[in-house]
């Protein structure tokens, strides 16, 4: 029996007008990996003497903005707000990043960045609810109602920067000095689809690295060499996979080899900026491709290595096109959530534990249907059983997470369902003990040794409420929530309430899925 997974699309359709590009065409996408066995070092290094430049980007380039199909209606209102603050104080101002991309490839932007010739002073002077945040990089953040909107400094993005030129970087032939400026920024990005500028009142999109250009061959290409720019900082690789992920891009051949030969360099970031970019990977809509791509280029490994051991034990090979359960509980998480729709860490966190448990153990479908159903309910264990007796729906028997339906009665079924809960919590405690972790790919001496714990403490906590299952009914002033529609403010927030609710909903779509034939 099969269940049906995400397709994903890696070049978007895109009407320019002849002059510019031709259209994209839809086409299928897998990001799985390009190394066909688990650690084949010959693989890894059999390009090392040969010559990974990536060409050189093409010559920079000013764009109509209608001519890309961008329309200043897109811009939300906070952010149109803050624009029009800054103009009419007579200061110029550029949306600035991955906003700029998203609107050319018509996708809802994460958030709007905004760079202005103002210093962050000035800005902060233009409105009455600002502040000034970050020591290295300060930006100003502006409060816009409940809305936050980043505005940075062409003055202050950052320490003194020089450019390089031994980079094979040189500025940009016939510009002003406002070209140069919006140059030099540019070079700062980590990626050439994130170093697009555009200015809403003149209808300019200013391309200095070439991005458009990528954004067409859908690649993803960073703006200096991969090599420095990673060695710069290293952040820059999750952020690459990150947006391969979510737009379905392509690495180009030098960013890939170097995301693959300076992996290590991720153990050196702090643990609150590695939860980061993995939230971002995993609660914006994007987790299943993320996983993929972290697990083909030997990522996971870091990161993740109990979820890492269950790819080698899955039989996962780096080329797989295939599934497993693990990646279609996140196929069925992405859709419920969008760049513009996160959930909660706690629930992915949650959902990592869970398999884990399920993994190391299998469980009757019916246990699991009954324990998804006492979360959902506050952990009312003996309200699961009774729903669950009456459930007749099929499971998916391509898993080898479930075993054999054993047609358990009410006190053997609420037995499973407390020792099930108890494992999931067993889990959880090993995710965040660096000795367990360590030992997650023990079996495996050729696979990296990683010890790194990333989630902190709330974080834990929160998952281990989720999971709090009792006889005695549901936690005291609890109520399960109504319906099906899922309330995304409260969702991003953490709400119990609705983290229980979406954690039920995507294990009964993998695990008891509609299109069983």
């Amino acid at each position: 029996m099969a269940i049906s997974r995400l397709s994903f699309a890696c070049r978007h359709s895109i009407h320019f007008r002849p002059s510019f590009f031709h259209c994209f065409q839809k086409v299928r996408f897998s990001s799985v990996a390009a190394i066909e066995t688990l650690y084949d070092q010959n693989n890894f290094n059999k390009d090392k003497n040969q010559n990974l430049g990536d060409p050189k980007p093409p010559e920079w380039k000013k764009w109509n903005s209608k001519e890309l199909g961008i329309s200043n209606s897109t811009i939300s209102r906070p952010t149109r707000k803050v624009l029009d603050g800054l103009k009419k104080n007579g200061y110029e101002v550029y949306l600035v990043g991955g906003c700029v991309r998203d609107l050319i490839l018509k996708r809802t932007p994460k958030d709007f960045d905004i760079i202005t010739s103002a210093n962050l002073t000035e800005v902060v002077r233009a409105f009455p609810r600002c502040i000034i945040v970050g020591k290295r990089f300060p930006i100003c953040h502006v409060h816009i109602g409940d809305t936050i909107v980043e505005v940075s400094s062409f003055s202050t993005t950052g320490p003194k920067f020089k450019v390089d030129l031994s980079n094979g970087i040189s500025c940009p032939i016939d510009c002003d000095e406002k070209d140069y400026v919006r140059w030099k920024n540019c070079l700062r990005r980590d990626l050439t689809i994130n170093g697009l500028m555009f200015d809403p009142y003149k209808r300019i999109v200013y391309d200095y690295m070439g991005g458009l250009e990528d954004i067409k061959k859908a690649k993803v290409r960073t703006v200096i060499p991969a090599s420095t720019s990673f060695q710069e900082d290293c952040a820059r690789i999750l952020r690459a996979v990150r947006i391969a992920a979510r737009l379905g891009f392509r690495f180009t051949r030098e960013t890939a080899h170097f995301i693959k030969n300076l992996s290590r360099s991720l153990l050196r970031l702090d643990n609150q900026r590695i939860m980061m970019e993995m939230n971002y990977m995993l609660a914006y809509g994007s987790a299943e491709a993320s996983l993929r791509i972290l697990w083909k280029f030997g990522l996971l490994e870091l990161l993740l290595p109990f979820q890492a051991a269950y790819f080698v034990r899955d039989g996962f090979k780096r080329r797989d096109k295939r599934s497993n359960m693990l990646l279609c509980l996140f196929s069925n998480l992405d859709k419920h959530l969008a760049p513009d729709r996160p959930c909660h860490s706690s629930l992915w966190v949650g959902i990592l534990a869970f398999h884990k448990a399920l993994s190391d153990q299998p469980r009757d479908p019916m246990v699991v249907a009954a324990f998804c159903l006492a979360v959902h309910n506050g952990g009312d264990i003996l309200g699961g059983v009774k729903m669950v007796k009456n459930f007749t729906k099929p499971h998916d028997d391509i898993f080898h997470e479930l075993s054999e339906p054993q047609h358990l009665n009410s006190k053997a079924l609420a037995d499973e369902i407390v020792d099930f809960a108890a494992s999931v919590k067993k889990v959880l405690y090993w995710m965040t003990d660096s000795y367990y972790v360590s030992q997650a790919m023990a079996e495996y001496p050729q696979a990296p040794c990683s010890d790194l714990v990333f989630f902190p403490l709330p974080v834990y906590l929160k998952v281990s409420r989720i999971f709090e299952c009792s006889r005695q009914g549901s936690e005291k002033g609890f109520m399960p929530k109504q319906g099906r529609k899922i309330n995304y403010e409260m969702l991003a927030l953490g709400s119990l309430e609705e983290v229980r609710h979406t954690f039920a909903r995507v294990v009964f779509d993998t695990v008891f899925p509609l299109n069983l034939t």
